[in-house]
């Protein structure tokens, strides 16, 4: 793909001496709070940009962001009582896989973009050469991330007497809103309840600040390997360029490179699994990925549509109930249902990532197993990417507000409704 390879040589060897961008302590944690989520006992929202780019690289945009998973996570916590492990698809999610090796435009066909860390969106021939020195600066801007992630969720920004102030002002007045408001009023008397027997931000910890992970899909081999790194605490080996690391639906053959690499990391990983995903291929890679069967290990991430999910998930989680596989089932309800609107522009219906998310609490119902978690595309801007929602985009609104470097994500207002949605999903699970 890259046309000097001596060039990318050098930048991977300069990635091989670079300080991790994770710690395998923090990676150890997330494993174990995840084998809780496997066991039923937690929820995974998992969320974030579709594609991270250099250009709209800004501390706000990463706050925002922050700000919504946090209300998002409060809801999931106080309306369903359980504790949310928090993943962002932040600090790392710049690659992205493409169906297509070409786009044409017009009579001009050029190479597909494949995010900012290979080469640029621009339509020309010079911007579409996959450069190396992208993978530097997709580092250094995975570390500036990072750093700011780490100061919101250990500085205050995520203090439990704060909850007001998480709002963000582009969804006053929706019904989303006025439901978080309340929710907010019911826990501000809790903790004032709390205040009054000694219990306090400042004496406990969980009340000031919370876990917040990273993740992004492992689509460069090359990137990844050079950023693994031995732990002196325990001499396994861990991928430091994220806490989490998943196989793409397009990249999960057993005997490939990604499998390869990721079978070799003691992080916990993800497997998307899409509607072309067997039950039997689906044991063959779960044996080869999670050898130990260890909770926590791997986490199934299916994307089926709210067309086909029914037909699909049932007979995957049936096989891996009969082998006897501990995962965590988690629900990507973006990518199955991806339409082209009649305005031209890439969407998602609102209702139709609903409609699955329902489906994935229904089918695990049904079947006696744990609906753990859910893996959105979304951000804290105030996008009009994706139609309907309590925001009410309609199709000839989407060209308002339309930044995504790839696909369409939901807004804040858009998530909101949608963790409102879990919440009583989980309630009733939990019932």
């Amino acid at each position: 793909m890259y046309p000097d390879s001596a060039a990318l040589e050098a930048v991977e060897k300069e990635l091989a001496s670079s300080p991790p961008l994770v710690f395998a302590g923090e990676a150890r944690r997330l494993r174990k709070q995840l084998g809780e989520v496997a066991r039923g006992e937690a929820f995974l929202l998992q969320g974030g940009d579709c594609a991270e780019s250099f250009a709209e690289f800004h501390v706000d945009t990463i706050r925002d962001t922050f700000k919504v998973m946090l209300q998002m996570s409060v809801v999931l916590t106080y309306g369903a009582g359980l504790p949310v492990v928090k993943v962002g698809r932040m600090a790392g999610q710049f690659a992205k896989p493409r169906s297509d090796d070409f786009e044409t435009q017009g009579d001009v066909t050029l190479p597909s973009y494949r995010g900012d860390i290979v080469n640029g969106i621009a339509f020309d021939a010079e911007a579409r050469v996959p450069d190396p020195s992208r993978l530097i600066k997709a580092y250094n801007q995975s570390a500036l991330t990072l750093n700011l992630l780490r100061a919101f969720a250990q500085g205050g920004m995520a203090n439990l007497e704060q909850v007001h102030r998480w709002n963000l002002e582009f969804i006053d007045d929706t019904d989303q809103y006025k439901r978080y408001e309340a929710l907010a009023n019911e826990l501000e008397q809790t903790l004032g309840f709390m205040r009054a027997i000694g219990l306090t931000p400042e004496t406990a910890r969980q009340l000031r600040e919370t876990d917040f992970y990273t993740s992004h899909e492992a689509l460069l081999p090359g990137f990844e390997q050079a950023l693994i790194r031995v732990d002196s605490l325990t001499d396994d080996w861990y991928a430091t360029s994220a806490h989490m690391l998943w196989i793409g639906d397009r990249t999960r053959q057993i005997d490939g490179a990604h499998v390869e690499l990721l079978t070799g990391v003691h992080n916990p990983i993800g497997l998307k699994c899409g509607p072309s995903m067997t039950p039997d291929e689906l044991v063959r890679l779960i044996s080869v990925l999670d050898p130990d069967n260890d909770p926590g290990r791997l986490t199934l991430i299916t994307r089926h549509g709210a067309e086909g999910i029914a037909d699909h998930l049932p007979g995957l989680i049936e096989a891996v109930t009969r082998e006897g596989f501990d995962v965590v089932w988690s629900c990507d309800p973006m990518h199955g249902n991806t339409i082209v609107s009649s305005t031209g522009y890439k969407t998602r219906p609102v209702a139709k990532v609903a409609s699955e998310v329902e489906q994935f609490f229904a089918i695990h119902r049904s079947l006696g197993t744990h609906a753990g978690g859910v893996h959105f595309e979304m951000t804290g801007k105030n996008v009009t990417e994706c139609t309907g929602g309590s925001a009410n985009v309609a199709e000839e609104n989407l060209a308002d507000r339309y930044h995504t470097h790839c696909d369409p994500r939901l807004n804040a207002g858009q998530a909101l409704e949608l963790a409102f949605v879990i919440a009583e999903h989980l309630k009733t699970a939990r019932n």
